[in-house]
Order: C-alpha cells, then sequence, then structure tokens
C-alpha cells in the first residue's frame, strides 16, 4: 500500500476519530456513561459521525484512559479531568520551551545556557 494513500495517512492519525463510543468504552475497559462524564467535563470533545454519533482518536483515548486511571484511584471524576487537562498543558510548555532553548543554542552567536 502507498504511503501516500488517504486510508494508510488516517489509520496513522492520531487524531482520526475512528472509534465508536462503545468500542473506545470497550477498549479503556470502561461505560459509555463515563465517555459521557468526561466529555460534559471537557476533558475530551469527540467528532461527530454524519449521523451524529460520538467518535474518538486514538490521542483521546489516551486521555481518557489517564483519567480512567485516576478515578479508579479514586479521584472524583471533575478533579481526574483538571489533573488531565494541567498535566497536557505542562506537557506542551515543557516541549516548547525545548524547542526555544533549541532554537537559542543553534542561533548564531548562541553560547548554550544560561548560566543560573
Amino acid at each position: 500500500m502507498a504511503a501516500d494513500n488517504p486510508l494508510s495517512d488516517r489509520l496513522d492519525d492520531d487524531d482520526y476519530p475512528a472509534y465508536s463510543m462503545g468500542r473506545a468504552a470497550e477498549m479503556l475497559g470502561t461505560t459509555p456513561a463515563f465517555l459521557r462524564a468526561i466529555g460534559e467535563a471537557r476533558l475530551i470533545t469527540p467528532l461527530r459521525s454524519e449521523g451524529g454519533h460520538r467518535r474518538y482518536s486514538r490521542y483521546q483515548l489516551r486521555i481518557a484512559a489517564r483519567a480512567r486511571e485516576l478515578v479508579d484511584r479514586g479521584t472524583p471524576i471533575e478533579a481526574a479531568c483538571r489533573i488531565v487537562i494541567l498535566e497536557d498543558q505542562l506537557e506542551e510548555a515543557r516541549r516548547i520551551n525545548a524547542e526555544y532553548r533549541r532554537a537559542a543554542n543553534e542561533a548564531p552567536g548562541g553560547s548554550g545556557p544560561a548560566a543560573g
């Protein structure tokens, strides 16, 4: 199969909404009600099929799995969703910070990390 095949691209895309609510719940070992609850808490926003059914991506399933781990340990669902959101924001900030540092080090006259 060619790498430029649109189907191949979708199968490799972490953001492609490939999973129905039932399949997503089954994969996570949870219920559709849990998925609806984390959607209401705005942790994830599933896309909708033409028929209006919720569809989840692999990325969203990883986020939902992290929330489920916290809930399984006794964290209230709203708090679990907030924790996961903050973890995701921290990860993104670290990634951006690393990019800025790399760019500063590669820039003409860049002298590496500043002493502090």
